[in-house]
């Protein structure tokens, strides 16, 4: 005789004991199961329970008593219904959004749903990925066909008047496939620019600092502004350089993140327009897999104003990402590359996934993602990674803190 599907739907203040009592009851009527969802929020469950049962039993009075009875006796509510319409197992959903922000509020929540619910797409789930240092919420939604890019606009446009973060990304197997990471070094994995930090020790510290920000901005070509930089070094005695590299601070996030990303098994590295000599250090601490940099030529102990060999510009940058790929057997669509200047235009757009990290203009709207908070650990959610996890792994291995973090 043909079965027919059931559905169960608890809810009310979790305790321990309820699935116990709901299946204690389902195994004397020889139920087979379908599928069983559970999300706990703040102490109160949702569990929801798909059976087929001969008609007999699944139109009867005795299964809808029973179970009735047994979970009313560990204090909560039940529902059970015929469920002959709906899938067993729902399609997956085609895409994720994750919103980042301090707050989100109920507003910039809202005005995502209603863009989702205009293109006649449908949030299949919504759940919290961080509290700290950002509050950050992934949807899961079903975008009809041709429709991805309409929402994706909308979407900016919902983040840029809420101001939060929306990355908007494809839901498929792919997503789950990044193995490489790189980062731009200065005002992404260190605050700060380090050739300003130079450049303070030899009096023109105003003047190079303009010339980067014109630079990062695309403004001018970066290769030649870096030349122009360097020169005004000429003359300072070489250890400068380990006096700036003991004065780097790193972006807040920076060590969870790569802690977090070894541990997922990630090959990290670092390509910069800056200088080897400085980011050597902070990659040996760091473990960095990669390294690729500019060389500050030196000579009887003095910088000379000049650079030696290649530059690393906006077109070697992502030169660098695909050696580092290709050493490492990744193939690029599996690669993410996080920076902030025009000069890693190249290298976002060369990788599986760009992320503009507090970045130009310029770069933001050629990345796939961007994040506007200045904590570098806001990456791991993009890659599905939760709050809860990072700190689970973490207090596992002793390392567990969190920095009070001041009110905006």
């Amino acid at each position: 005789m043909a079965k027919v599907p059931v559905l169960i739907t608890v809810t009310g203040v979790d305790q321990p004991g309820v699935t116990s009592a709901l299946f204690e009851v389902l195994s004397r009527y020889q139920v087979e199961l379908l599928n069983v969802e559970q999300v706990v929020v703040r102490g109160r469950l949702t569990l929801g329970v798909l059976v087929s049962a001969v008609p007999e039993v699944a139109d009867g009075t005795a299964l809808a008593a029973e179970v009735t009875a047994a979970i009313h006796g560990v204090g909560l509510d039940v529902t059970i219904e015929r469920s002959d319409d709906a899938p067993i197992i729902a399609a997956p959903s085609t895409h994720r959004i994750v919103v980042l922000g301090r707050p989100v509020t109920a507003a910039a929540l809202g005005a995502l749903a209603t863009e989702i619910a205009e293109i006649d797409a449908n949030i299949d789930m919504i759940r919290g990925v961080s509290d700290y240092p950002v509050t950050g919420l992934e949807l899961r939604v079903s975008v009809p066909a041709g429709a991805a890019g309409r929402l994706q606009s909308a979407l900016s446009q919902v983040a840029a008047q809420q101001r939060v973060d929306v990355a908007f990304q494809d839901a498929s197997l792919s997503r789950r496939t990044k193995r490489l990471i790189v980062f731009d070094v200065d005002s992404t994995l260190i605050q700060g620019e380090v050739i300003e930090m130079l450049a303070a020790r030899a009096g023109a510290g105003d003047a190079v600092a303009a010339i980067t920000e014109a630079a990062m901005r695309g403004e001018l070509d970066f290769a030649e502004s870096l030349h122009h930089r360097v020169a005004t070094l000429a003359g300072l005695p070489a250890d400068v350089i380990e006096e700036v590299a003991e004065q780097i601070e790193l972006t807040p996030g920076a060590r969870t993140t790569l802690r977090t990303l070894r541990r997922l098994g990630f090959k990290c590295g670092v390509v910069s327009g800056g200088f080897r000599q400085v980011i050597a250090p902070l990659a040996d601490d760091l473990k960095l897999d990669f390294v690729a940099a500019n060389e500050l030529e030196i000579v009887d102990g003095k910088l000379t104003g000049r650079v030696i060999g290649p530059v690393v510009d906006r077109p070697g940058k992502a030169d660098a990402l695909r050696e580092f790929a290709n050493r490492a057997g990744v193939p690029l669509e599996q690669t993410v590359a996080v920076g902030d200047g025009a000069n890693d235009i190249d290298m976002l757009a060369a990788a599986g996934l760009g992320v503009a990290f507090n970045a130009k203009p310029a770069l933001r709207e050629v990345a796939d993602a961007s994040l506007s908070y200045p904590y570098l650990d806001t990456v791991l959610f993009l890659l599905g990674v939760t709050r809860a996890e990072i700190e689970a792994a973490d207090a596992h291995d002793g390392v567990l803190r969190r920095v009070e973090i001041p009110p905006d």
